[in-house]
């Protein structure tokens, strides 16, 4: 991968993660208890992982190494992250959850200059306003509701944990590689999530029906892709990223996130789309193009 520009291998995760909005909202029609959803799909994430490890396809060496600080980290990303996304997409849409998702970079961009020092370039600055006016474009288009209120509020719950996740392990790459990082996250989230959805389901039912939706052969497919695809592939490829790169460059891939969102909620999920969200869209997109080419500010 050190041959390819990591803004490149950036894209990756961005897409992955566009189409898990999709997904997650899907699995919930299903499986309506977001713990429940999350239990499952990071049993799969933390399963896959460990037996890549096993295989010996991936390395970890946690020797001499603060593992507190990841226990940190995980605090932030997965858990709190995913509480806020999943509870939100719950009352949202795919899209609209795409949308807020994108104010990840302004988020990232303040707590970079406070706690990390980074600075931006003019040109930097130019790309990163161009897609934020994209965000705020598509935004304009997006009626609020007093019954999806809450889903929003929660969606911003989930930007601010993104920023201190993306901060944190932009922080911690010095000491840790991309698969350490993921691993721990990937445990944390399926110990926590695990106990949690067991509980609850516990208190309506029998152990065996929290395993019942793994029958559902669409289902078990939405649970792989948010699983192995959306949680170890992209947290690796998005750590891998953080570790090369600015956070606040980093972060702008957040908003090619939102146009895959979009596309799969209007193409996939038949929710309403128009012209004020073509254009936003494309400014988006040109935004994030430009920022991969501008050179990086030391």
């Amino acid at each position: 991968m050190r041959k390819i520009h990591p803004m490149i291998i950036g894209i990756i995760p961005s897409i992955i993660f566009g189409f898990s909005f999709m997904f997650t909202r899907i699995t919930l029609e299903k499986i309506p208890d977001p713990f429940h959803l999350l239990g499952l799909r990071f049993a799969f994430a933390a399963l896959a992982l460990t037996l890549c490890i096993i295989l010996k396809l991936v390395r970890i060496d946690y020797r001499g190494k603060k593992v507190a600080l990841l226990l940190i980290l995980s605090s932030v990303q997965p858990i709190a992250y995913f509480i806020f996304e999943t509870f939100g997409i719950a009352r949202s849409t795919a899209s609209q959850a795409g949308v807020m998702i994108a104010f990840v970079p302004v988020a990232v961009s303040l707590l970079a200059m406070l706690f990390l020092k980074e600075r931006t370039n003019g040109k930097q600055m130019l790309f990163i306003s161009l897609s934020i006016l994209g965000v705020l474009i598509i935004n304009s288009d997006v009626r609020f509701s007093s019954d999806n209120m809450m889903g929003n509020l929660l969606l911003l719950g989930a930007v601010g944990s993104a920023a201190i996740y993306q901060i944190l392990s932009r922080k911690f790459s010095t000491n840790f590689t991309p698969i350490e990082i993921t691993f721990v996250m990937m445990w944390v989230g399926a110990i926590v999530f695990n106990i949690i959805g067991i509980s609850r389901t516990l208190q309506h039912g029998g152990i065996t029906d929290y395993f019942v939706p793994l029958l559902n052969l669409n289902i078990l497919g939405a649970l792989l892709y948010l699983g192995v695809l959306s949680s170890v592939i992209a947290f690796f490829f998005m750590n891998y990223v953080l570790s090369q790169v600015q956070a606040t460059k980093a972060a702008i891939l957040a908003n090619l996130t939102t146009v895959v969102a979009i596309f799969a909620g209007v193409f996939i999920l038949h929710e309403p789309f128009n012209l004020i969200k073509l254009a936003g869209s494309f400014m988006i997109l040109i935004g994030v193009y430009g920022t991969t080419k501008v050179r990086v500010t030391k």
